[in-house]
């Protein structure tokens, strides 16, 4: 970093990262096309990254989604910060090698209940079983316990999801299907063995396409990685480098799209634990300060929506009403705009459906 780096305000790094994510404008992209832009979608439960898309494509449809998740061009598998995402099949045998070594570290934490089990032959063991059929975490539980009667259960099941690239087999993500979560390979399931352990440095190309302008440690908080310091130091050549507002240095790549800070951002609507909420080390781009921690109360994380660009309340469907609460005041001209962006999300998403739009309380007081 260099004392000319231009420094890019808050409101500069909103706008850039929502022009990345596809939420200044809705985009053209297939759901397909989306889902690799983005490096895959959140998805610890089925419906975010039907809703990630809704708020993000035109003319997005929830079959198209389910559509490609069924024909295994998608698929639900744990990868970055030990969490499930929706990837392309091609990410989900490039990028869960790349982030393995936090799923090996993430283990230690287990260490524990696996004491005298031996981790590569449990690998091998898991993988014959669940390539034989899928298994629920329940039925590998307990074969696993056969072989090991004294370990815990639960940290023989966790062992083999992190040494193993399970994916979460169909019809369990498909919209408006119902399924127990069941695991296979992802090899096994897509018909192809996965890909070498890669350098980070195309990975890190592509998270500045889709989240930049970014620092080092805002793609260590994405990934779930640490010591990337070196591939954006191979890549610095290509790369343009600012400053934020603290003096934190921020990669991007040099024909990126950076809109000015006036750019009008309209309001959206997101799903519980969407990655635009959750890639960086410092969030205030999306969340301003005084709102931090006001999207979850203990482990229940709500949907959320967005006014001029940053995390402005939550929201959820409350049998035939879509109850909305601003965490501040709104003016006329807001909620406007909100009730408008929340009925298209409706169509979107439950098309036939009548729906009531209410400003009401979403997050309960404990």
């Amino acid at each position: 970093m260099t004392k000319t780096d231009p420094v890019l305000g808050t409101r500069a790094l909103n706008r850039a990262t929502l022009d990345r994510q596809l939420l200044l404008k809705r985009s053209p992209l297939t759901a397909r096309a989306a889902v690799e832009h983005l490096l895959g979608l959140q998805a610890q439960n089925v419906k975010p990254p039907y809703y990630a898309l809704a708020a993000r494509l035109d003319g997005f449809r929830p079959e198209a989604l389910s559509a490609l998740m069924a024909d295994r061009e998608v698929v639900r598998i744990v990868t970055m910060r030990s969490t499930i995402h929706t990837h392309t099949a091609d990410d989900a045998l490039t990028l869960r090698p790349l982030v393995q070594a936090a799923r090996d570290r993430e283990l230690t934490n287990f260490r524990k209940g696996l004491v005298d089990v031996d981790l590569d032959r449990l690998a091998a063991l898991a993988r014959d079983l669940v390539e034989a059929a899928p298994r629920t975490m329940k039925q590998l539980r307990e074969a696993l316990l056969e072989e090991w009667p004294d370990a815990d259960p639960q940290s023989l099941a966790i062992a083999a999801r992190c040494r193993l690239p399970l994916v979460q087999v169909t019809p369990r993500g498909l919209w408006g299907r119902s399924g127990q979560v069941a695991l296979t390979t992802a090899e096994h399931w897509l018909g192809r063995p996965a890909e070498p352990v890669p350098a980070p440095d195309a990975t890190v190309l592509r998270y500045l396409a889709a989240f930049g302008p970014a620092s080092v440690k805002d793609m260590q908080t994405w990934a779930g990685l640490t010591r990337l310091k070196e591939a954006f130091e191979r890549l610095r050549p290509q790369l343009l480098t600012f400053r934020d507002e603290h003096g934190v240095e921020l990669f991007d790549l040099p024909d990126a799209p950076r809109p000015a800070a006036d750019t009008p951002a309209p309001p959206r609507f997101l799903p519980e634990f969407d990655n635009l909420l959750l890639s960086h080390a410092d969030r205030t781009r999306v969340i301003p300060a005084e709102y931090w921690g006001r999207s979850w109360v203990g482990n229940m994380v709500y949907a959320t929506f967005l006014v001029d660009g940053f995390l402005a309340g939550v929201w959820k469907v409350e049998e035939d009403t879509l109850v909305v609460e601003p965490f501040g005041k709104l003016t006329k001209a807001q909620c406007q705009e909100v009730t408008e962006e929340g009925m298209r999300m409706l169509a979107t998403m439950h098309p036939g459906t009548s729906y009531d739009i209410r400003f009401g309380t979403v997050v309960r007081p404990s």
